[in-house]
């Protein structure tokens, strides 16, 4: 059994659920103070665990020189992946359709394999290819339903999503080295405080300092679980990079619209359309393309 995998399906199906659990918070909470909210209580679920794991690691390797340079890098993707990332999604997502968004981004797996393969990190495979484009097919079946009635955006919407889906393809491919370098909880909890301290700062012209002890119970129970579903799927994403390939791992995002579609009907009474049936099998048999090993004798 291979726990890379397992990981990086649990982190697909987590991001699906934090998806519907932030509807429940988002009509209070604005954006950039809840993706902040939702990385604080996120750190805090994993400082005990970094600090446990931090305290039996070997010194580490290269110096205090060597170390410095990374953990400059390390907070640099973790802003990226978090940060960044999360604001053009949601410049995007006010000129568009949360279904366009969601199919723009799905290219997250495909840019992965790009830029992993083009900076020598992977070898290119058909096999591999075939599966994230079966799988996006999937997610594509997933959403037509909903496309039909999307309202129309910009450009600048559409720049602003796939702006998205690149960096955190790129931030994916960066990570590799240093979740392979240090231990992965230490890795994680660093870059979240990252992106806690940088969203702080961006958040502020949402008057967070203010608004925040005036969100209801329902609002922080919610922020709660998007926070600790997030800490456990982020655990669980560095770990999946750092024992698979960066495509491997990404295409397991598929999961994501699906969850949060059978989610949204199983908790929000949502219509849940014939055609995701359909795509739950295309995105499995691209799951299973993409992640497949050759045998010896294919090889």
């Amino acid at each position: 059994m291979n726990l890379a995998l397992w990981a990086a399906a649990g982190s697909g199906v987590l991001v699906g659920a934090g998806i519907v659990a932030s509807r429940f918070a988002v009509g209070e909470v604005p954006p950039l103070t809840l993706a902040m909210l939702r990385y604080a209580v996120g750190f805090a679920c994993l400082v005990p665990f970094a600090w446990a794991q931090l305290r039996r690691a070997p010194p580490a390797p290269g110096g205090q020189a060597r170390l410095g340079r990374d953990l400059a890098a390390m907070a640099a993707i973790g802003i990226g992946q978090f940060g960044i990332l999360i604001a053009l999604l949601n410049y995007g997502l006010q000129r568009l359709h949360a279904a366009e968004a969601a199919l723009i981004f799905s290219l997250f797996p495909l840019l992965t394999l790009a830029l992993s393969a083009a900076l020598g990190h992977e070898r290119f495979s058909w096999s591999l290819f075939g599966g994230v484009l079966v799988s996006i097919t999937g997610v594509a079946v997933s959403l037509a339903p909903k496309l039909g009635g999307a309202a129309a955006g910009s450009w600048l919407g559409e720049a602003a999503v796939l702006a998205a889906a690149a960096i955190g393809a790129l931030c994916s491919v960066l990570y590799r080295p240093y979740v392979r370098r240090y231990p992965t909880v230490p890795v994680s909890a660093y870059a979240m405080l990252a992106s806690v301290v940088f969203l702080a700062a961006v958040a502020l012209p949402e008057g967070w300092p203010v608004r925040i002890g005036h969100f209801s119970s329902g609002a922080w129970a919610a922020i709660a679980f998007i926070g600790i579903t997030s800490a456990a799927g982020y655990f669980g994403w560095l770990y999946a990079l750092k024992h698979e390939s960066p495509t491997r791992v990404t295409v397991f995002l598929a999961l994501n619209p699906v969850t949060a579609a059978l989610l949204g009907w199983a908790a929000l009474g949502e219509a849940l359309h014939p055609a995701s049936l359909f795509a739950l099998a295309l995105i499995a048999a691209g799951l299973w393309l993409a992640t497949r090993r050759k045998t010896p004798q294919a090889a």
